[in-house]
């Protein structure tokens, strides 16, 4: 998320922005790295162009963007970017993201048909049927946030997520296998089953974070909710590359500029996490873990 003042930065618009909580005067980019335990590598990056810019020709001629680029929704610049890095041998095992794409029936499937498991969040109204160890219907679908009310405290676990400031941070969570109501004309049946992954804050009267996984069932909770919750680095990537590097000084408003200014701060930032693999490199035993593709808007 690039904030704005004006309306002539290409891309600009007030929009919702995951990053502010809110509505806002804003560019906004989508992101894939790619992330092992300790390392973390911004290697794609997308502009969102809202038709209110992709549809018109004249902010089309003044902010120089290529006539090939024509308006795509944010489930599709990044389905297209891990697309890509397919295409190119970027290794990979799972992709995370957000709820704006885990609540994405079509991206859930497309990463699925590109070979990789899934760790997305995903909003409380989303149906499932909740399933018995073998996989039988044992009710009606019903949404994720119901569900988690009628489990209760007792069937949720405390697991330690990572050692924070001067105190280990950690978090409660339940899981349950699920098959989710997608509206695609599929059978429920038919569909895949997968993890649901309900988690419950501190300080808070009921769960309020879900997400959809795929990871196999021989993963215990704890290696499941590490890898999970592995998106958080993707903050911490952006508030270096913002503060270190100048991802969001960009003062042009132009399509090849925005381009040329982001992919500067890209090469840089993974120049300098390439240096640190150099000079703090964890031992081969540490590292015997999946790699996942953190995306982020």
């Amino acid at each position: 998320m690039f904030c704005k003042k004006g309306e002539h930065s290409v891309g600009v618009q007030r929009q919702y922005t995951g990053s502010a909580g809110k509505i806002t005067n804003c560019q906004i980019g989508i992101s894939l790295s790619v992330a092992t335990r300790y390392h973390h590598v911004p290697i794609d990056f997308e502009l969102y162009l809202p038709r209110s810019w992709s549809e018109d020709p004249a902010r089309r001629r003044e902010a120089r963007i290529p006539t090939s680029v024509q308006y795509k929704s944010k489930v599709d610049l990044a389905l297209g970017m891990i697309e890509r890095a397919v295409r190119e041998g970027i290794p990979g095992d799972i992709v995370l993201a957000d709820a704006l794409y885990g609540n994405a029936h079509g991206f859930r499937e497309t990463v699925r048909l590109l070979g990789f498991d899934y760790a997305v969040a995903i909003e409380a109204p989303t149906k499932v049927l909740l399933l018995n160890g073998s996989d039988s219907e044992r009710c009606s679908p019903v949404s994720v946030g119901e569900l988690g009310r009628r489990l209760g405290r007792q069937a949720f676990r405390r697991i330690a997520l990572r050692e924070g400031t001067g105190r280990t941070l950690s978090s409660r969570f339940a899981l349950r296998r699920v098959r989710v109501a997608s509206r695609d004309g599929i059978p429920i049946a038919q569909h895949e089953p997968v993890w649901l992954l309900i988690e419950w804050l501190d300080g808070e009267r009921q769960p309020t974070k879900f997400a959809l996984t795929t990871l196999p069932a021989r993963m215990s909770r704890r290696e499941i909710v590490r890898i999970y919750k592995e998106r958080y680095r993707t903050e911490k990537v952006y508030e270096e590359l913002k503060g270190e590097l100048g991802l969001d000084h960009f003062e042009g408003r132009r399509f090849p500029g925005w381009h040329h200014h982001v992919t500067v701060a890209l090469s840089c930032y993974a120049f300098v996490v390439a240096e640190r693999a150099r000079h703090f490199s964890p031992s081969a035993e540490r590292t015997r873990f999946p790699a996942p593709f953190p995306l982020a808007a």
